[in-house]
């Protein structure tokens, strides 16, 4: 194969989502305020800016408002719809218990927030980087972290283009490019690739709680007029999961008669024939949720990860050469349900002493001051009052779990201090699964096509395309263990845990269950990455396809 080119740069950033951006605005921003000039470039999977971004989502903007004041009052503003009704129920099957907003904590209020799109917000910062001279490339995964001989992170490498199935170099082949810089900021989002690689090369996680994880699964639907409320944002908790499995929906009406519509699993449950996709569409059937989308179409569909340990499990933020930054970092709040504000503090925060280590003529040292500086910040004030709600929820189950988690927030409101100090997280999520013959297989019905759908059809329109011709990018550390222990034992769950149909287990003969087989449909993959946190091994490595792979979210 070709020997690689490259180009140098002071800082490079992998991933175009909210932090990364931030982060590159801000180190161009600081360099015009110095009348410096540093070069800052982007590196994006997804095919354009905001192709694999996908968040609820309802916007604290306090991190938007410091990096640009401007753009609420910008043409082309990402955010229009104001919260107006803030709404929070307890589900049973057939009815809805309405919890009282103004009993719940002052931090959950979400009076003064945003509904939207994700995926539009990032374009408007694109656009924003570039208009200050970043350079991004979408379509161009860094594939590979950059090491020189002290063991320091000096910049990454774009995947190998034009690679056929069996490895080998096609006739268009082309080599990824070395993209050197002096610090490089991974912003991948939950467990991004090459960050995986930077906490175990480094041992980040050392004196942490493992982190913990769920899985999103969201819909867009336009609805008829009459039954749109802009403004209007409602939040659950109970049916259709067990008082075991933990998670929660969201209904967002915002823009032009849309709703979003998804739900949240989290990914300690134990039951490993739970379907997270499944969940969401029986939540639709619900008569609170039925009534409002009845008429109505699904327009998108998509889902990805979210990390949830907080506090307690955020790892080493610096490192030789570069910085963990947004949700790479593990800055969502779980019970606000937000994270993107914490992203784009994250990547102001990092930029600005990433700036003024470059002022200082360092290069590919350990940033330090910005992992001392997160937690005195509002990143940090953020996110440690709320640090027992998650494992309250685990120990717990959701019907005591929610309340305890609710009167713990209330002693830190009020008092400052916590009953439960900080509590463990205990297992990864991995390792929670019971084996199947401890569980009652829960049996989904069929979907009806109207409101309730199957997973290829939702694939679909996540416009999810990966070149057939390359190596699959879901990679097998043992190839016998799905079949040989997963199956026996668990049932093989990424047939079920994987909102995308990319795994399933195929037989010779289906009714004898004969000759079982694992089949990885990897074309399929939206980039989720549950199977890389959930199999119950660790066998399957998530890793970046040929470039511009994955789904191509619109308004998501």
């Amino acid at each position: 194969m070709s020997e690689r080119e490259f180009m140098e740069f002071d800082v490079v950033v992998v991933g175009a989502g909210p932090s990364g951006l931030s982060a590159a605005i801000k180190l161009k921003q600081l360099a015009a305020e110095r009348g410096s000039d540093i070069s800052v470039v982007v590196v994006e999977k997804g095919s354009e800016v905001g192709a694999h971004t996908l968040s609820g989502v309802v916007v604290d903007p306090v991190g938007l408002d410091r990096l640009l004041p401007e753009w609420r009052t910008d043409s082309d503003t990402p955010l229009t719809t104001q919260v107006k009704s803030d709404k929070f129920f307890y589900l049973t099957e057939k009815s809805a218990v309405s919890l009282p907003v103004m009993l719940m904590p002052r931090l959950m209020s979400n009076h003064g927030f945003f509904i939207g799109s994700l995926g539009n917000v990032v374009k408007y910062l694109g656009r924003k980087a570039e208009e200050l001279g970043v350079e991004i490339y979408p379509g161009f995964p860094a594939a590979e972290v950059l090491y020189d001989d002290q063991n320091r992170v000096i910049g990454v490498a774009t995947g190998d283009m034009g690679v056929g199935k069996d490895g080998q170099p096609k006739a268009d082949f082309t080599p990824g490019m070395e993209l050197r810089a002096k610090y490089t900021l991974f912003a991948e989002g939950a467990r991004g690739s090459l960050s995986k690689e930077i906490i175990q090369h480094y041992n980040l996680s050392d004196g942490k709680e493992p982190q913990k994880f769920g899985l999103g699964v969201k819909e867009l639907w336009e609805i008829p007029a009459e039954k749109h409320k802009p403004g209007q944002i409602e939040h659950s908790l109970g049916w259709p999961l067990s008082n075991d499995a933990g998670g929660g929906s969201f209904m967002y009406h915002f823009g032009e008669n849309l709703v979003t519509v998804g739900f949240v699993t989290h990914l300690n449950y134990s039951n490993p024939t739970l379907s997270p996709f499944e969940e969401l569409q029986r939540f639709k059937t619900h008569p609170r949720v039925r009534t409002v989308l009845e008429g109505g179409k699904r327009i998108g569909y998509g889902a990805r990860t979210i990390s949830e340990g907080g506090w307690q499990s955020v790892p080493r933020l610096s490192f030789a050469g570069g910085c963990l930054i947004g949700d790479t970092a593990g800055l969502v709040n779980v019970p606000r349900i937000k994270g993107s504000h914490n992203a784009v503090l994250s990547g102001i925060l990092c930029a600005e002493h990433v700036f003024e280590a470059l002022q200082s003529g360092r290069a590919n040292d350990e940033v330090s001051s910005y992992e001392e500086a997160w937690r005195k910040s509002s990143i940090g004030k953020d996110l440690y009052p709320v640090r027992n709600v998650k494992p309250l929820l685990g120990k717990f189950g959701t019907f005591l779990g929610t309340a305890l988690g609710g009167l713990d927030m209330w002693t830190m409101q009020l008092f400052g201090f916590s009953f439960f100090g900080t509590m463990s997280h205990g297992q990864a999520d991995n390792e929670t699964f019971k084996p199947i013959s401890e569980v009652t297989p829960i049996v989904y019905p069929k979907p009806d096509g109207v409101l309730t759908f199957d997973r290829l059809s939702s694939v679909f329109l996540s416009n999810t395309n990966h070149e057939e011709d390359q190596p699959c990018h879901l990679k097998l550390k043992d190839d016998s263990v799905p079949v040989d222990y997963n199956l026996p034992v668990y049932g093989e769950p990424a047939q079920y845990y994987c909102p995308a149909a990319v795994y399933e287990v195929a037989y010779d003969d289906e009714a004898a269950k004969s000759n079982p087989r694992f089949v990885i449909n990897f074309q399929n993959c939206v980039h989720c990455k549950t199977c890389d946190i959930k199999d119950p091994k660790q066998n399957i490595t998530w890793t970046t396809p040929e470039g511009g792979g994955g789904p191509n979210y619109v308004d998501m």
